[in-house]
């Protein structure tokens, strides 16, 4: 698998099928990798990769501190999250490309578009992560590991994520730099080591900016409602990705269209048809 270095931070990325580029925010929460394209969830059971890859070139990443990209311990941020796929568009040497989400990577994705529009030629929001049961627990798991992590201390941390698989999201002790501890061992002496203080500052501060709403978190209504893109909203319906959440992206995006279609309706058969779908007519403006 190939990797790119995007504002110093490795970023492990594939790319599948021929046509227009289609750049991939992956579903997962803060395990968000590529492989949840095909392996995760209703994203394993729609085939929307086996299906879009036929006429998109599908590039596809681990977001920085998931699976094999690296991270940094930083106050991250939704347009740090942005940034990434946009570094690696640059890397790739694409200016132009669809964006597509799925769970988080919905924010991410909007937040992107925003941010540059001319490189988003549309965007596919499916499932977007949010309302406020998926706040709530977000914010709880920052808290559990903040709470561990002042406890017993940094290095503690970086032992415990040594030795277990679990991610941030099934043991929130093990914090959201996990899979960086687990794989770089560099990292993990630097991350053992860092003032306790600091990191307790970053943590808390993480955890309240990341989400501070009931809604879609990252991209702020403002910026939303004066943008252009056209956009295809695909609903989810539980308690991460709540349809109050798709339904505020249809709000705010002035150029949307909302697939009323519940997830029971979402299959194999109707999904990936109704993205290409809108795919095709938004290559055709």
């Amino acid at each position: 698998m190939p990797a790119a270095e995007i504002d110093g931070i490795a970023t492990h990325y594939e790319i599948r099928g021929d046509g227009p580029p289609l750049l991939m925010f992956s579903p997962g929460g803060f395990n968000a990798t590529l492989a949840n394209w095909t392996g995760f969830s209703v994203y394993a059971r729609l085939n929307l990769i086996g299906h879009l890859e036929k006429s998109y070139t599908c590039v596809l990443f681990d977001r920085r501190e998931s699976g094999r990209s690296g991270g940094r311990v930083e106050r991250i941020t939704w347009d740090d999250y942005a940034a990434q796929g946009k570094g690696l568009l640059d890397h790739l040497g694409i200016d132009r490309a669809h964006l597509m989400g799925g769970c988080v990577g919905c924010s991410a994705a909007a937040v992107l578009a925003a941010r540059w529009p001319d490189t988003a030629a549309s965007m596919v929001l499916y499932s977007p992560a949010g309302g406020a049961r998926y706040r709530l627990a977000q914010q709880s798991r920052f808290a559990r590991h903040l709470s561990y992590a002042t406890e017993r201390g940094v290095a503690a941390v970086a032992a415990l994520a040594a030795s277990t698989d679990a991610g941030f999201s099934k043991d929130p002790r093990v914090g959201p730099w996990a899979s960086v501890l687990r794989a770089d061992r560099e990292f993990a002496a630097a991350y053992a080591s860092q003032d306790a203080r600091r990191y307790e500052t970053v943590v808390a501060g993480m955890g309240r900016t990341l989400f501070d709403r009931d809604t879609v978190p990252g991209p702020e209504a403002e910026d939303l409602l004066g943008l252009g893109v056209p956009a295809l909203i695909v609903p989810g319906q539980d308690a991460s990705h709540a349809p109050s959440a798709a339904r505020y992206l249809e709000e705010c995006l002035p150029a949307s269209v909302y697939w009323d279609m519940p997830v029971s309706g979402q299959t194999e058969e109707t999904a990936p048809a109704r993205v290409l779908e809108f795919l095709a007519s938004a290559q055709g403006q």
